[in-house]
């Protein structure tokens, strides 16, 4: 049988930035972490290929998205809820659409993510 394998070395220090839920106004609102705070088991390696970002025209204006996709080894951790911080950089990423567990074999996860930019 033929199996996927990724062609691709993980090489890229990646952290896993899981939210915690608080209520506010009855509204549930999402905070994640400082990636500088993580501890050491949400560090994982992982293919980050930006392919020159996603283009885009939105009512005239023409823009470039900071995406990527990134191969990885399964993680039953990693949700569409997430986010994705670059090790080296700390440039944070949020996960569009749900992880693809490759054949639902448990071993190789794929996904894109979205560049979070700006100041609060």
């Amino acid at each position: 049988m033929n199996y996927y394998r990724p062609t691709i070395e993980n090489s890229i220090p990646l952290v896993l930035l899981e939210p915690t839920y608080s209520e506010k106004l009855g509204v549930s609102c999402a905070s994640y972490p400082n990636p500088n705070d993580v501890p050491k088991e949400k560090l994982f390696f992982g293919s980050f290929k930006t392919y020159g970002g996603t283009e885009k025209n939105v009512n005239g204006v023409y823009s470039v998205e900071d995406t990527a996709n990134i191969v990885t080894w399964f993680r039953p951790d990693i949700k569409s809820d997430c986010r994705i911080a670059l090790g080296n950089t700390n440039a944070i990423y949020e996960i569009l659409g749900e992880p693809e567990n490759i054949n639902q074999r448990n071993q190789f996860l794929k996904f894109k993510v979205r560049r979070i930019k700006g100041k609060v």
